[in-house]
């Protein structure tokens, strides 16, 4: 595929994801519905489960310790991961003046961190347990990662590419602790 080729498409790629995107958006009002989506996209964030891995660290007992270490491991890959393909990309987030926090900090949207985030998270609770943790990440995920579309942070192929990269890493994680000896 020639230069032209490859604009074309990229072009028609686009122009699909905004088409697909811009109808998943909330209007501005009624404004208790953005404030649940904003709560809901904050959920997702990096702090939020820093704290619950230090809690599951703290109060839990060795498998619980375990747990939080290859997750928090994950994570960290994961956001080093994120940030330098963002770096790359440099995809600008949708118009508009919505999750402001986001924008200032990181105006990129592609890959989306949380979408990946978010698939790490289950794919590790669905392989470490316990039973509750994975029914709880795969009843919340899905509402978190449609609210950073909802609240216009994100665009769709944003969360598909977040989502695929949060899979990789999860089979590398695994494979990771696997060959350092870590039973799981």
């Amino acid at each position: 595929m020639g230069q032209g080729g490859a604009a074309a498409l990229r072009q028609r790629i686009r122009r699909f994801d905004h088409a697909v995107t811009l109808p998943l958006v909330l209007p501005r009002s009624p404004r208790a519905l953005r404030l649940v989506a904003t709560a809901l996209a904050h959920s997702g964030d990096l702090p939020v489960w820093i704290a619950l891995l230090a809690a599951a660290w703290w109060r839990g007992g060795p498998s619980w310790q375990m747990r939080a270490w290859v997750t928090g491991a994950g994570l960290a890959l994961l956001e080093v991961l994120v940030i330098g393909i963002k770096s790359l990309i440099r995809r600008q987030r949708p118009p508009g003046t919505d999750g402001l926090i986001y924008r200032k900090a990181d105006p990129y949207s592609f890959p989306s961190g949380h979408a990946a985030r978010a698939v790490l998270l289950i794919l590790l609770a669905l392989r470490l347990g316990p039973p509750a943790a994975f029914i709880a990440i795969v009843a919340w995920s899905p509402f978190m990662v449609l609210s950073r579309i909802a609240i216009g942070i994100h665009w769709v192929l944003d969360v598909a590419g977040g989502a695929l990269l949060g899979a990789l890493l999860t089979v590398a994680v695994l494979g990771g602790a696997s060959a350092l000896g870590i039973t799981l």
